[in-house]
C-alpha cells in the first residue's frame, strides 16, 4: 500500500518508530510503500522503502514491482527457515542414533571421531559401532547410507539396529553381511549401504573382516609399517544377491585399526584410492612417540591432515588398538561330555587358580563351574569348551553345541535338579547366556579379591 492510503499511520508509526513521529522525517505523497511479507501460512514480516522529497513520487508500476519482491522474499525465507530447521533435525537425528559411548573391553581401546558435512551439504547416513561379543570378542563397524537427506538418516539408523541384533547372533561377518543385505531390501530398492564387519578376537590375536562396497581398513602394526588391508570388497547392501567373504588375519599386540567412511578420503579433488594411499602414508609417516600416545589424539591428527577444511561429506572414524590377552592369563580346554567331566573341569579349575594365586576363589569357583558344565553335558552332543579369563575380573566361560539356552527356574521342594542356576545367580557377580550359530555359551564373572 501507499503512504497517502487512509489508515495507514499507525502501521507506519509501528514500523519506524521513533522515526515516524519526527517532524519531516517522512516524505509527502505517494514516496512511502508498505509491503508485507506474506508466507505461504502467515506474515512474517513487512517491508517499507521510502524515497526523498527531492524524487518523483512511487507509481502503480512501483507497487506492483514491491508486492512481488516482497512475495519471492517471503518465501525464499521462510524455504531457508525450513532448510534450516531439517538440517537441525536430521543432524540431531543421526548423532542420537550414533554410539552416545564406546565400551570398554579388556584387550582393546577403542576412540572414534564423527564430523558433520559442512553447512552447505545436508546430513548423511555415516555410522560406526563396537559391539561386545561372547568370548571377549569385539565387533567393530563402520557404514555409510548413501545420500544426504533425514532418510539417509533414518535408514542408517534402521541398519544399525539390525547389525546390533545380528552382533548378538554371534554370526561371522560374512553372514552379518548377507543378513543386513536381506534386510535392506525390505526396507526399499532405492536404499544403498556400504558396511565394513570386523571381529577382533584378544585371545587368539585374530582378526575376522568382511567388506560390503565400503573402503579399505588400515592397519597400523607397532613397527610403523601401514598396511591397508585386502579384504574383497563386495557389492554394496541392498543390491542383493551378492556372495561375501570373511577374511582371517593376525592382529599382533600394539597393533591399531583404522576405520572410516568416504568422507575422510574423498572430496571434489580427491578420489578414493588417492585419499586412502594418503591415509596409509600419513598413519606411516607418523613418529613413533604419536603412534603409542592415546588413540583420541591419533584420531585428532588424522582429521587434521586429511580433513581440514570444509566438508563435502560427513566422516565417521573409528579406531582400535588391540592389546590382547596375555597367555598366562587365559586357561582353555575342550572336553568331552560324559557323567565326569564335571569333575575333571573342577580339577582343571582348582589347578589354574593356585597357578594365579587366586585361591581364596577355589570353593565358589568350583562349585559354579560344576553347576555349568554338568548343564552342559546335559545337552551336548559334541565336546564343550572351559575357558578361565583373568583380567580385573575372573570370568569362565563354558561352550556346547545345543541351542538351547537354560533359564533360571525356582524349584520345587522335592525336586532333584534346577538349583543350578540359581546357585550361580546368587554366587556369582554377573553371569549371562548367550546363543550363538553353532550352540551356545554360558559365562560368569567373579570379582577378584584385591591384592591378588
Amino acid at each position: 500500500a501507499f503512504g497517502d492510503v487512509s489508515d495507514v499511520g499507525p502501521a507506519v508509526a509501528e514500523l519506524l518508530g521513533p522515526a515516524a513521529s519526527a517532524h519531516g522525517t517522512l516524505p509527502p505523497g505517494r514516496r512511502l510503500i508498505i509491503a508485507p511479507l506474506h508466507g505461504r501460512h502467515h506474515v512474517m514480516g513487512t517491508v517499507v522503502l521510502l524515497r526523498r522529497p527531492d524524487r518523483s513520487a512511487f507509481t502503480a508500476d512501483d507497487l506492483l514491482v514491491a508486492s512481488q519482491l516482497a512475495t519471492h522474499t517471503a518465501i525464499g525465507v521462510q524455504k531457508a527457515v525450513m532448510y534450516g530447521h531439517e538440517a537441525s533435525v536430521a543432524d540431531t537425528l543421526q548423532r542420537t542414533m550414533l554410539p552416545s559411548s564406546l565400551p570398554e573391553p579388556t584387550g582393546i581401546q577403542l576412540a572414534s571421531r564423527y564430523l558433520p558435512a559442512s553447512k552447505t551439504a545436508q546430513v548423511g547416513g555415516d555410522w560406526y559401532d563396537a559391539i561386545p561379543l561372547p568370548g571377549s570378542r569385539v565387533a567393530l563397524i563402520v557404514g555409510d547410507v548413501m545420500g544426504h537427506s533425514m532418510t539417509s538418516a533414518a535408514i542408517m539408523g534402521q541398519l544399525r539396529t539390525i547389525v546390533q541384533t545380528l552382533a548378538g547372533l554371534d554370526l561371522p561377518p560374512h553372514e552379518v553381511l548377507h543378513h543386513l543385505d536381506e534386510q535392506a531390501q525390505r526396507l526399499g530398492s532405492d536404499h544403498i549401504a556400504t558396511c565394513l564387519y570386523a571381529i577382533y578376537d584378544p585371545i587368539s590375536h585374530r582378526l575376522l573382516m568382511a567388506n560390503a562396497g565400503h573402503p579399505p581398513a588400515v592397519l597400523l602394526r607397532p613397527n610403523g609399517h601401514a598396511e591397508v588391508l585386502q579384504v574383497p570388497p563386495g557389492a554394496p547392501i541392498g543390491v542383493g544377491g551378492v556372495v561375501f567373504e570373511s577374511v582371517e588375519m593376525p592382529a599382533p599386540t600394539g597393533t591399531t585399526l583404522v576405520l572410516y567412511t568416504d568422507g575422510l578420503v574423498e572430496s571434489r579433488d580427491t578420489d578414493v584410492g588417492t585419499g586412502v594411499e594418503a591415509l596409509r602414508s600419513h598413519l606411516q609417516s607418523t613418529p613413533h612417540r604419536h603412534r603409542r600416545s592415546s588413540l583420541d589424539r591419533l584420531c585428532d591428527r588424522i582429521l587434521t591432515a586429511l580433513a581440514p577444511g570444509p566438508r563435502d561429506d560427513d566422516i565417521a572414524l573409528l579406531t582400535a588398538r588391540f592389546d590382547g590377552f596375555p597367555p598366562d592369563s587365559v586357561g582353555y580346554w575342550h572336553l568331552d561330555p560324559h557323567p565326569l567331566t564335571a569333575g575333571q573341569a573342577r580339577r582343571l579349575t582348582r589347578r589354574v587358580l593356585r597357578r594365579w594365586g587366586l585361591d581364596a576363589l577355589l570353593d565358589t569357583t568350583e562349585l559354579l563351574v560344576s553347576e555349568v558344565v554338568t548343564n552342559a553335558v546335559r545337552y551336548a552332543s559334541r565336546p564343550i569348551s572351559l575357558r578361565l579369563l583373568r583380567t580385573d575380573v575372573l570370568r569362565c566361560e563354558v561352550t556346547d553345541d545345543s541351542p538351547q539356552v537354560p533359564r533360571m527356574r525356582q524349584a520345587a521342594p522335592g525336586d532333584e535338579g534346577g538349583r543350578g542356576l540359581f546357585l550361580v545367580d546368587r554366587l556369582a557377580q554377573r553371569w549371562g547366556a548367550t546363543r550363538l550359530s553353532t550352540g551356545k555359551v554360558v559365562w560368569f564373572e567373579q570379582q577378584i579379591p584385591k591384592g591378588q
